[in-house]
């Protein structure tokens, strides 16, 4: 995020800092997120994450086994971060509180960003930065909120969205995140037993929340209502951007649909 990115960098911050210690995420769901990047991709290299609010992914990460770990961010989160990773006993690792667009190194191995360039102004200069700091022959990835299959978050959500994440945040919490999130727990409850319901709004999506119990389906709920900025981005939006990189194998990258509703994308760099 840059400096025009700080409003969100602090919302986000008060979301990931009031939390309990530890990752929010279930390895199961890191793994997920991460494919097709493995661990047989990350073992023995060196990783960053762009954007890694309180280490609930990184968390996961000392499993994979690698070299060294670097998270960067541009809000207060790097606190939590930084307490979460020095509490799972790895030791090679640094988490600095920095503009991710502007963010300069040496180069890594794998590079990710999750859940993070649709919040900025700019999406585009962090996907740049995620390019620029993989090393030649390393691997990116990313994840982004999508146009395609959100009908009923952008028409629904989102207008609340741009009204409460101007409110304290304990209201949003507390007052509108919580009463708006309960119907829709008990929704992905009864879509996610029975295929019969695969044709209603988020039914794919529903049936992989519906793994997690209600504190997720909150923190969520929160997470996406406390943002002062949310894009959604189409594939052909991301096909635009993966194809803009001359230093990018586009033989290497790929578009991968998840949950009916969001992308995963990445490739490799020459």
């Amino acid at each position: 995020m840059s400096v025009k990115d700080q409003n969100t960098a602090d919302a986000f911050a008060t979301s990931w800092n009031n939390l309990p210690e530890g990752s929010v995420y279930t390895y199961a769901q890191f793994e997920e997120w991460l494919q097709p990047i493995s661990k047989n991709d990350v073992t023995n290299k060196t990783v960053l994450e762009l954007g890694c609010g309180n280490g609930s992914l990184l968390c996961h990460l000392p499993a994979w086994e690698p070299k060294f770990i670097t998270g960067v961010d541009l809000g207060a989160s790097v606190l939590s971060c930084e307490k979460n990773l020095s509490q799972t006993g790895v030791k090679n690792y640094k988490i600095e509180q920095q503009d991710l667009t502007t963010y300069s190194s040496a180069g890594h191995d794998v590079v990710y960003c999750i859940g993070v360039l649709h919040h900025l102004k700019e999406p585009i200069e962090g996907l740049k930065s995620v390019v620029k700091n993989t090393k030649s022959g390393g691997r990116f990835h990313c994840w982004v909120y999508a146009k395609e299959g959100n009908a009923v978050i952008i028409y629904i959500v989102d207008p609340i969205r741009k009204v409460v994440s101007n409110l304290p945040w304990w209201f949003t919490k507390y007052l509108v995140a919580l009463p708006l999130v309960v119907p829709y727990f008990l929704y992905a409850k009864l879509i996610s037993t029975s295929s019969i319901f695969k044709s209603l709004p988020l039914y794919n999506y529903s049936c992989w929340i519906s793994q997690r119990e209600f504190h997720f389906f909150h923190h969520v709920a929160f997470d996406q209502l406390v943002t002062p900025q949310t894009d959604y981005i189409s594939k052909q939006t991301i096909e635009n951007w993966l194809a803009s990189f001359p230093d990018v194998d586009q033989k290497s990258t790929y578009i991968i649909f998840r949950n009916g509703n969001s992308w995963k994308f990445g490739g490799a760099k020459k």
